[in-house]
């Protein structure tokens, strides 16, 4: 038996990629905002690479949602392909990498900068590299597009560090911004067909259609977002009115889109609502993206609205159905992750929607919102971390 072999025999975690990636990303989740709320009340002193400011924004797109992206998309790149996943010693190095550049970030202790940059920038490519081979082999064209859009993850991640360099100051914000948007094509891509599958699966409903011109203006809207900033990043000259349009435009129909899958008849089962409203979150986020297009709003409470309440909601209702279908288990919310579920979505208002509304609220709204995303982690390691390290309960292989 193989060293991978024997690896993946004795230590389930490393048998499919959810496995490590799923529970880095919610202890890294916990841990680094933890900090983060340290650091904004003046009880943690952190001197990351690239400072605190870069620190923050940075790892919460490339270090946690990153983390997630690819885990969800390395196990299901096996069932839309048939071809075995990436397990044992490859899975292990995966991993490691990305925990390597975490650990790199915060405490650099003298690492040469451009050392602490490669390691970094290097999972993203590997992981696209990763995911393409098998949808290749097997002209799984439909699925192909997630190739590019970890691809251009990485020249946004790239973009962040080269901010650090002087090379141009503003490749920063639109390093994260580019970032911001291809995770919310991913949403949008990967929300409207596992939703509404989800929804009539569990209730017994007849799946919603899917009408041409509006998925097209759905995923289309969200993609032409992603494009303008991206030709943004590249130097080019995009008037912001023509994305406040694109956003608004992306925000209707991706609304009328979440309308139709009746996410109000799931209001009982946890692993519904929390979908369905995370989804609404990134309708909301992208409203708020085109009024901030004319300075109605911050384009940082655009931003938080499709992080914190859409990104950071989404992924943990997806973390928490998947580990249980995937691992043999019923797929029922487990004791306290409707609450978990519930406090995410409460950190989401109150990052971005309370401080819209109320924006003398600010600061006990940072406090709240970092209160609640710890806590939902917390309760999310409490209950699914047993469940990432244990075999399938049906025996089963994965």
């Amino acid at each position: 038996m193989s060293l991978s072999r024997q690896l993946t025999h004795r230590a389930p975690l490393w048998r499919l990629a959810f496995r490590p990636f799923f529970l880095l990303a919610a202890t890294f989740a916990l841990l680094a905002m933890l900090v983060w709320g340290g650091v904004w009340n003046g009880y943690v002193v952190l001197a990351p690479y690239g400072g605190l400011m870069w620190w923050h924004p940075h790892e919460m797109l490339f270090g946690f949602a990153a983390a997630v992206v690819v885990g969800f998309l390395l196990t299901a790149v096996r069932n839309w392909t048939g071809q075995p996943g990436i397990a044992g010693l490859p899975l292990l190095g995966l991993a490691a990498l990305w925990l390597a550049a975490r650990l790199l970030i915060a405490f650099p202790q003298g690492m040469p900068a451009v050392g602490v940059a490669v390691v970094d920038i290097a999972f993203l490519p590997l992981a696209a590299v990763l995911l393409a081979r098998p949808v290749i082999r097997c002209r799984q064209w439909r699925n192909l597009i997630f190739v590019p859009v970890l691809a251009l993850l990485a020249v946004a991640n790239l973009a962040t560090h080269l901010a650090l360099y002087g090379a141009a100051p503003e490749l920063l914000g639109g390093g994260e911004h580019l970032a911001v948007l291809l995770i919310t094509l991913l949403m949008v891509i990967l929300g409207g067909r596992v939703i509404p599958f989800f929804t009539a699966r569990r209730l017994g409903l007849s799946q919603a259609s899917r009408p041409v011109v509006l998925e097209a203006l759905a995923i289309g809207g969200a993609a032409a977002l992603v494009g303008l900033q991206l030709a943004a990043l590249l130097g080019g000259e995009v008037p912001a009115g023509i994305g406040g349009v694109v956003a608004g435009v992306a925000a209707l129909a991706n609304l009328v889109r979440w309308l139709r899958w009746a996410g109000w008849h799931g209001w009982r089962d946890p692993l519904l609502w929390s979908l369905h409203l995370s989804y609404g979150f990134v309708c909301l986020g992208l409203s708020m993206w085109a009024l901030a297009a004319w300075h109605i709003v911050s384009l940082s409470l655009a931003v938080h609205a499709l992080t914190v309440g859409g990104m950071a909601s989404m992924m943990l209702a997806m973390m928490a159905r998947v580990a249980l279908g995937h691992t043999g288990r019923p797929i029922v919310a487990p004791r306290g992750i409707g609450t978990a579920l519930a406090l995410m979505l409460l950190a989401g208002v109150a990052r971005a929607l309370l401080p819209a509304l109320w924006p003398q609220s600010l600061p006990v709204a940072l406090d709240l919102a970092v209160f609640a995303w710890c806590l939902a982690f917390a309760l999310y390691l409490a209950r699914y971390a047993p469940v990432l390290v244990r075999a399938r309960a049906d025996g089963g292989d994965g």
